[in-house]
C-alpha cells in the first residue's frame, strides 16, 4: 500500500497555484473509480489526497487548470492536466509535482 501526494506550481508566476480542484480516479479496464477529490492549498499542497493508502494499480491524478487560471484571469489553453501513472504499492510514498502554466504542463516523480 502506498500514499500518492502532489504539489502544483504555477511556473509563469513562479508559485504556488493555489485552490485547484483536482481528484484521484483508480483505472481498471474502462472502468474508472473516483478515489478521492479535494483542492490545493496556498502552498499548492493537498495533504488529503490518499487518506487511506492506494493498492498497487492504474491511477490518475487530475487537476482542473482551466478553472484556475480562469479564476485569476488568465487564458489557457488546457481545461485539465492529467497524470496517468502505475503505482507499485510495495513503494511507501509517490510524489507527483505538477508544474503549470498556460500554455503548458509537466509533471515528474518527486521525492
Amino acid at each position: 500500500m502506498t500514499r500518492i501526494t502532489t504539489h502544483i506550481l504555477d511556473t509563469s508566476l513562479g508559485q504556488p497555484a493555489a485552490n485547484v480542484r483536482i481528484w484521484l480516479e483508480r483505472v481498471e479496464g474502462q472502468n474508472i473509480t473516483l478515489l478521492s477529490e479535494t483542492q490545493t492549498d496556498a502552498d499548492g499542497r493537498a495533504a488529503k489526497l490518499t487518506p487511506e493508502p492506494v493498492a498497487s494499480g492504474h491511477y490518475r491524478l487530475c487537476a482542473d487548470i482551466g478553472a484556475y487560471f480562469k479564476a485569476t484571469g488568465r487564458e489557457t489553453l488546457y481545461h485539465s492536466a492529467i497524470i496517468d501513472v502505475v503505482i507499485d504499492g510495495e513503494q511507501d510514498h509517490y510524489h507527483l509535482p505538477l508544474l503549470v502554466s498556460p500554455y503548458s504542463y509537466s509533471t515528474y516523480r518527486g521525492s
